[in-house]
């Protein structure tokens, strides 16, 4: 039996891609958009480098969660 762990993805969180081989870079963008539904995921990112691409999530994607703090109004 496996435990399948689902995280809400939002604009504004950070996604990070491991590099390919031994060396590279991992790459950092700014999600922009979240699109597709729960069974397809795939995100419009802001990368680093001031590109723009869609990215489908695989093994070598780690999404953080940018945390908002609720104003106090």
């Amino acid at each position: 039996m496996s435990t399948v762990q689902v995280i809400r993805v939002a604009a504004g969180d950070t996604v990070e891609v491991s590099g390919r081989r031994v060396g590279d870079h991992a790459r950092l963008g700014e999600i922009v958009s979240v699109c597709g539904d729960d069974a397809h995921p795939h995100y419009l990112v802001h990368w680093e480098d001031g590109h723009e691409s869609v990215l489908y999530p695989g093994e070598a994607t780690t999404i953080r969660p940018n945390y908002r703090v609720a104003s106090a109004d």
